[in-house]
C-alpha cells in the first residue's frame, strides 16, 4: 500500500478544498455586496446630514449645497476614464449647516485639454447631487504627490494642500458638473471595484481536488493491480 503517497495528498486534498469552500464563501460576500451597493445606487436622492445617519451611505446619493465650489481652488489626481487618461478636480467643501469637511470630486477631464475652470473667492451656494463613496487605502508604489497633482486617493494630504482641516473618510462625487462653462469636465462616479470572480476560482479549486484525487486513485489501483 503506497503510504508515503497517501500521506502527501491528504493534506494536498484538506488545503484544494479548503480553498475552494473559502472562494464559495466570498462569492456569496460579494454576490451581496455588489447586490447592496446597487440597491444603495438605486434610492433617490436625500440630503447628505440624512444619508450620513444611514448604517451605510456607502454609493448613497445625496444632496448637498457647498458654497463656491465653481470656483474653489482645486488639486488634479490622475486618472483614467473608459481608457483615456486624464485628471479629476478635487476640491474641499464644508456643507452648509454642517461642520464636517468633505472632499468634492468635480469630475473628469481628458489630459489633452489644458482648459481649467478659474479660481476666486467666492460664497455663492451651490446645490449639488453628490455620490459617497468610501476613499479607497493607497498603496505602497503610489507615487508621492508632485505639487497639486497627486497619483492616489489621499485625503489628509489632498486637504492640506487645500488648506482645508481633515476630511471625512467618504469622497463625494458630483453627478452634475459644477462648472457648465467648462464643458470638457466630466462629472461622473467612477464604476464600483467589483470583479466578482470567485464562482471561477471556486471551480479551479474543486477541479484541481477532483483531478488530484483521481490521479490518486488511478495510481493506487495501478500499484494493487496483481501483476502477471
Amino acid at each position: 500500500m503506497p503510504w508515503l503517497l497517501i500521506a502527501l495528498v491528504v493534506p494536498a486534498l484538506a488545503v484544494l478544498i479548503g480553498l475552494g469552500v473559502w472562494q464559495s464563501q466570498r462569492l456569496a460576500w460579494k454576490t451581496d455586496l455588489i447586490e447592496r451597493a446597487e440597491a444603495a445606487a438605486a434610492q433617490p436622492p436625500r440630503p447628505l446630514d440624512e444619508v450620513l445617519t444611514a448604517p451605510d451611505p456607502e454609493f448613497r446619493k445625496a444632496l448637498v449645497l457647498c458654497r463656491g465650489l465653481p470656483t474653489a481652488p482645486f488639486v488634479e489626481l490622475r486618472s483614467i476614464q473608459e481608457g483615456e487618461p486624464g485628471l479629476r478636480l478635487i476640491s474641499a467643501c464644508v456643507p452648509e449647516g454642517g461642520d464636517q469637511t468633505f472632499l468634492v470630486d468635480r469630475g473628469f477631464i481628458p489630459e489633452t485639454v489644458t482648459e481649467r475652470p478659474r479660481v476666486a473667492p467666492s460664497t455663492l451656494p451651490l446645490s449639488l447631487t453628490v455620490e459617497l463613496r468610501r476613499t479607497p487605502m493607497q498603496g505602497g508604489m503610489t507615487p508621492a504627490p508632485e505639487g497639486r497633482v497627486f497619483y492616489g486617493r489621499d485625503n489628509a494630504a489632498m486637504a492640506e494642500a487645500l488648506g482645508a482641516a481633515s476630511p471625512s473618510e467618504f469622497t463625494l462625487y458630483a453627478l452634475v458638473s459644477p462648472n457648465p462653462e467648462t464643458p470638457a469636465l466630466i462629472a461622473s462616479a467612477p464604476p464600483a471595484a467589483f470583479s466578482n470572480n470567485h464562482l471561477g476560482y471556486a471551480i479551479t479549486w474543486f477541479g484541481l481536488a477532483l483531478a488530484l484525487l483521481g490521479v490518486t486513485i488511478a495510481l493506487i489501483a495501478r500499484r494493487m493491480r496483481p501483476r502477471a
